[in-house]
């Protein structure tokens, strides 16, 4: 058990210090999460929702729920989206909740959308640590508790400030699609007593291509590169759909996990899709956890207006 709890710490610690955006293995369906530029280039009103839970059984393991939606405006070139996302790993919290609003335009077969979201990131780590090794007390992190000769009186962190993206995204439906983004542009510290949590800006790249080998079957290859200028991560997936209803999966994370995933379309247009993968670890923790669960739920409503027909009047024809 200290073994374990001595390898949750250093996990939240090293969350603090390096990325610190959620990972999630179905990327490719909650681009707007990573992109603001992705919003309304769809021309639908699409909901997306997604829960994680990563390294079951793993104590204090990460939890994240998330929930996005984006439509285009009316006639306008403009889409709107909004993100909340919830992350949970031991102590600590991190709440997102974002705007986001993008400029579209049309370019040949697809629409190319540029976008910023702006919204507040707040970040709380509690009292609920795990009691250091005598000797061993570090007075930037919150707790209340003694250890050996040493007593410690540190405040829970809990601070909320802004927080502002960028992105810029093309795509063609059922096609391609390709997008470059940041999150966490102002890159500020938060501080409470001596505790400080200092926000990376982070960097994507993601992209997407389908080959269609006959009018039932495709396979499209999907790869998101994830840095926050020390470290990088990179998401590499190929998913194989029939129909365009029913597809399989695997996304390969270097020397972190690989991920099987599966996903229906339903309703008659297709409109409802839910998705499962599931994390096989392969670091170092795959002696502690038995996997990872993530489900995926998204709904999309074509609200695009179809022309009326143009009719001409001419007066040389009267009935």
């Amino acid at each position: 058990m200290k073994k374990i709890s001595i390898l949750l710490m250093l996990v939240v610690i090293g969350a603090v210090n390096a990325q610190q955006d959620p990972q999630i293995t179905q990327f490719m369906h909650t681009k707007l999460i990573y992109n603001p530029g992705y919003a309304g280039t769809s021309d639908a009103l699409c909901v997306n929702g997604l829960f994680r839970k990563q390294w079951v059984s793993f104590p204090g393991a990460p939890t994240t729920m998330l929930l996005s939606a984006d439509m285009p405006v009316m006639n306008l070139p403009i889409g709107a989206g909004l993100n909340i996302m919830n992350d949970q790993i031991g102590a600590m919290k991190t709440l997102y909740a974002r705007l986001a609003v993008a400029y579209n335009k049309q370019i040949g077969a697809g629409k190319l959308g540029v976008g910023i979201d702006a919204g507040i990131l707040q970040n709380q780590v509690s009292e609920a640590w795990i009691v250091p090794e005598p000797g061993k007390v570090d007075n930037s992190i919150p707790g209340n508790y003694t250890s050996g000769t040493q007593s410690i009186t540190n405040p829970d962190l809990n601070k909320m400030s802004y927080d502002l993206g960028f992105g810029v995204y093309y795509g063609i439906p059922n096609k391609m699609y390709v997008g470059v983004a940041s999150t966490h542009l102002p890159a500020q510290e938060l501080k409470s007593g001596n505790a400080i949590y200092k926000l990376a800006r982070h960097y994507y790249v993601m992209a997407g291509y389908t080959f269609e080998l006959n009018p039932f079957n495709s396979i499209t290859p999907n790869i998101n590169v994830k840095s926050d200028g020390s470290t990088s991560i990179i998401d590499v997936n190929l998913t194989y759909t029939y129909n365009n209803m029913v597809w399989l999966g695997a996304t390969y994370r270097a020397q972190d996990a690989i991920s099987p995933m599966v996903g229906v379309k339903l309703l008659k247009d297709k409109s409802l899709k839910i998705g499962y993968a599931f994390d096989y670890t392969m670091s170092k923790l795959k002696g502690y956890t038995s996997g990872t669960h993530e489900i995926m739920l998204g709904y999309c409503f074509n609200i695009k207006k179809q022309k009326a027909p143009t009719v001409y009047g001419n007066v040389r024809f009267l009935d």
